[in-house]
């Protein structure tokens, strides 16, 4: 028997058949790629795939610019492609970052400049005083503000801004009907409170508070605003996604009180915005009910726990605005439907006009830093997953 190198022909020539056929299976297939990657990205966002001498560039495009999805995003398509296509290759990622494009049907709200989500996830902390509070301190500084009440099944804003049994007029835009929201303090405000008695139950279900929800942000004249501050329910549900499926909200603040409880569901909150899909930034955090102090006493008594949101800001890397203590003329300013951050003269309204002058920073930094959040897109009837 003929032999080649030492080894019989027969063999030789089944081992020359093999490295052959490997080499076929590894023969560059871009369909292929492209089929792995549309399980990862849009296939709207491969830019261009290249075979050039053992190496494979592919080029991709993606709205967000921060350095952790670029990494999770690259590690996710390398490992995937060295997987299911082949290990021989070596592989070159190109990400470029693009402005998203907000759909024109999807945000009619081009008169306002700055949209932010007030919320928690959790009732009873907070959330309603802090957004009254805060609209107040800026208009204070001279913004044009609005305040839409979010809170479909549990309304607070016409209390708080002693508006009860107040109702909204219809005026004419460009030939349409449109509510005209009403101002209390200089502040324009819509709630589904203007539209239901005191003692009077809203029992819907999802997609009819959603319904009300999309009436109140764009059958309203809301006219030219620097800030429209929503706030929201408890949770993480219907209205939030409804929310974030209509607008493009710069940032969200989170309010939480210390007690673990509380911070349960509050860091619930924080991880809705920062999931992928959703990626609106949190401007930061806010400890309401943080401490007491007796009345001509500087001892700090902490009932509920302390420095539970400020830990919170840390564990997720986002800023803490600043700690609310327990007074009795925060509710009281509440429940007369007067803000205290009206008031000059209060030692309490400084500390909402600190908050919100560190909020207004770190907005001015976001909007420098990052482009406009992208309108939400739900492909699933689970919601976000």
């Amino acid at each position: 028997m003929i032999n080649i190198f030492g080894i019989p022909i027969s063999n030789f020539n089944l081992i020359v058949s093999i490295i052959f056929a490997n080499q076929i299976v590894m023969k560059f297939d871009k369909q292929k790629i492209k089929k792995i990657l549309s399980g990862i990205i849009d296939s709207d966002n491969v830019i261009n795939i290249n075979h050039f001498d053992g190496e494979i560039i592919i080029d991709i495009k993606s709205t967000n610019p921060t350095l952790k999805h670029k990494k999770e995003l690259e590690n996710k398509i390398l490992d995937n492609l060295k997987k299911s296509y082949s290990e021989d290759y070596n592989y070159k990622l190109n990400i470029n970052i693009v402005k998203p494009t907000i759909p024109q049907n999807a945000n009619r709200l081009d008169n306002i400049k700055n949209i932010i989500a007030i919320s928690s996830a959790k009732g009873g902390v907070g959330k309603s005083t802090l957004t009254a509070n805060i609209a107040c301190s800026l208009k204070k500084m001279g913004f044009k503000v609005g305040v839409l009440d979010a809170d479909i099944y549990g309304p607070s804003m016409h209390i708080m801004f002693d508006l009860v049994g107040s109702k909204p007029l219809a005026v004419n835009v460009d030939g349409k009907s449109k509510m005209s929201p009403i101002e209390s303090y200089g502040i324009k405000i819509l709630s589904i409170g203007f539209f239901t008695n005191m003692d009077q139950a809203v029992v819907w279900r999802g997609p009819m508070a959603s319904k009300a929800l999309n009436q109140l942000i764009f059958d309203a004249d809301w006219g030219e605003l620097d800030f429209l501050l929503v706030d929201l329910p408890p949770g993480t549900g219907d209205i939030h996604l409804s929310l974030m499926q209509k607008i493009s909200i710069n940032g969200a603040l989170i309010i939480s009180t210390p007690q673990i409880v509380a911070l349960a569901d509050a860091r619930k909150g924080v991880s809705m915005y920062q999931q992928e899909n959703i990626n609106i930034p949190v401007l930061g955090i806010v400890e309401n009910m943080a401490y007491y102090q007796l009345p001509n006493d500087d001892t700090k008594h902490y009932i509920f726990g302390k420095d539970g949101a400020k830990n919170l800001a840390e564990d997720f890397k986002i800023p803490f605005l600043g700690e609310i203590p327990i007074i009795q003329q925060i509710r009281e300013s509440a429940d007369v439907g007067r803000p205290l951050s009206i008031d000059e003269d209060s030692a309490t309204a400084v500390i909402y006009d600190e908050i919100t002058k560190k909020m207004i920073t770190f907005l001015l930094e976001r909007n420098k830093n990052l482009p406009p959040t992208e309108i939400l897109k739900i492909k699933t009837m689970a919601g976000c997953q």
